[in-house]
């Protein structure tokens, strides 16, 4: 979900590729279904169209409940590249709306007598490790839960790109944690990581002795009648799997089969649709209950709801952390949400108890794989939902840098044949020549102040993991920093060596020549 903003470019060779293709998809048309109940949504359905349209969004697919029922779905766009809209059928991935779940197969374990909130986590897990052997035996339950652990952000995108598919592969990179050093003490504050919700994965599958998604088939899939919901992809594909798009330079471009992290599934990567993402929801308006089936009671919904640990993004969103669920409070009213973020796909859902609604919509593409747009979208969405004027949209410059990369390279470029002229000057005309500060200041060290930056960047990137989830969610943005960023640290010590060696050349004898004819 949540993730810090970057930016930089690739040449326009990529975009060139994809261009024809993504001017078909550039056009968002409301080809949907009628409403169940007609004119209350039109706001909403409109807020959907507006913001696909500015984000460029191929499609998506929406559900309102109230109550313990659906009473609106509607399809938007297109499901895939020529297709229809989407039903309330068509399988999305749902990104990290999938903690949730995880929270909940928890809770289950918690009322069933086989988990315990504080318990350690090597109750469950007796091999778990962390670099330091204090925080290793602290680390409970509650803390994985409510993103206190002490695990950081960065240390969660970075394992998104360990692609490794195997069926353990949860556990192996769990396991190797046992050398990460954890950025601050256990339960001293909140920070979102996705790790915490992989361990609780095992946890799951500990305690219950079934694996992760035997056990959320079980025991939530089923229960709720939730039959287009899926772990695994080739299943959803069978089934109708939307097509999910990245974004380059702004422009939407079809994804087709990126590779999963699956060692990522708990916190992550589960498929859904906005039918059996209504059913869920209703369950949570409900005390646990949906139809006849109670998937948990409504004392331990109240404890999954309840903001524990409080969190902020500057000035976009403040509020607590629950249990895979964000409590805010929006213009009074209280709601309870998550979105989520896959390269090529993004989700949010959220609950209004006071008003009995919930709504989920589910997209085909993940907007420039920046988590904060997608919440800044369910937030407007929400409070449309609950009859409010929707918060002003503070993001729409992202989507300008990111149509503006290309100029990094294009500028690049330019300095070379810059420098050429300014060293050909020179050689004409000795007197051009730059001394003593002037020199320094102005021709070396100024130019070698973006070049070394772009380059830090790259080196920085690489050095943490974070270059590999970049590939993945911003490819533009990856792209730009490795040749922008690989260039630059070349170009800075050529460009330096070029300069230095034109002002000790002596004067042309061409140059000599005319001078002496002049």
């Amino acid at each position: 979900m949540i993730a810090n903003a970057k930016r930089f470019i690739f040449p326009a060779l990529a975009v060139g590729a994809g261009i024809g293709l993504a001017r078909q998809l550039l056009t968002v048309r409301p080809t949907a279904r009628p409403a169940a109940r007609g004119a209350p949504y039109e706001a909403v359905d409109a807020y959907v169209v507006a913001q696909m349209r500015r984000l460029k969004i191929p499609g998506a697919s929406l559900a309102i409940v109230e109550g313990d029922s659906v009473v609106h779905q509607r399809g938007f766009g297109r499901a895939r590249p020529g297709g229809d809209a989407p039903t309330p059928q068509t399988p999305f991935f749902i990104g990290s709306v999938t903690k949730s779940f995880t929270a909940l197969a928890v809770m289950q374990l918690v009322e069933a007598g086989k988990v315990e909130l504080d318990a350690p986590v090597q109750r469950y897990l007796p091999w778990f490790r962390v670099a330091d052997p204090q925080a290793s035996a602290q680390m409970t339950v509650r803390h994985l839960l409510n993103q206190t652990s002490g695990f950081s952000m960065v240390q969660s995108n970075a394992i998104l790109a360990d692609l490794d598919d195997r069926p353990d592969a949860t556990e192996r990179q769990v396991r190797a944690l046992a050398t990460v050093k954890i950025s601050r003490p256990v339960g001293s504050k909140w920070e979102y990581s996705n790790l915490n919700y992989n361990i609780l994965g095992l946890i799951v599958e500990s305690a219950s002795g079934q694996p992760y998604s035997d056990y959320l088939q079980a025991h939530i899939f089923e229960p709720l009648d939730m039959r287009r919901t899926y772990a695994e992809r080739k299943l959803a594909q069978e089934h109708g799997l939307a097509r999910g798009h990245r974004h380059w330079f702004s422009l939407p471009i079809p994804a087709p089969d990126l590779p999963v992290p699956r060692g990522s599934l708990p916190s992550g990567q589960l498929i859904s649709c906005t039918e059996d993402l209504a059913h869920y929801l209703i369950a949570h308006l409900n005390g646990g209950r949906y139809h006849d089936e109670q998937v948990l009671s409504a004392p331990g919904i109240d404890e999954l709801h309840r903001g524990a640990a409080e969190f902020a993004y500057g000035s976009f969103a403040a509020g607590r952390y629950a249990m895979g669920w964000f409590e805010l409070d929006l213009d009074g009213t209280r709601t309870y949400s998550h979105s989520g973020n896959v390269p090529d796909f993004s989700a949010f859902m959220a609950l209004i108890p006071e008003q009995q609604k919930g709504v989920v919509v589910l997209f085909n593409a993940d907007p420039y794989g920046l988590p904060m747009i997608t919440e800044e979208i369910g937030t407007g969405l929400t409070a449309v939902l609950a009859g409010q004027q929707p918060p002003p949209i503070r993001l729409d410059f992202i989507q300008w840098v990111m149509r503006l990369l290309p100029l990094i390279p294009l500028a690049q470029v330019a300095g070379v044949f810059a420098t050429r002229r300014r060293l050909d000057q020179w050689r004409q005309d000795p007197a051009a020549r730059p001394k003593g500060g002037r020199l320094w200041a102005r021709h070396i060290l100024l130019p070698l102040l973006p070049n070394l930056s772009l380059s830090a960047v790259l080196a920085y990137l690489t050095s943490n993991g974070l270059l590999g989830f970049m590939r993945l969610y911003m490819p533009d943005l990856a792209w730009t920093v490795r040749i922008s960023g690989g260039f630059a640290g070349v170009w800075a010590a050529l460009r330096t060596r070029l300069i230095l060696r034109a002002l000790r050349e002596p004067t042309a004898p061409n140059v000599q020549t005319e001078d002496i004819r002049l």
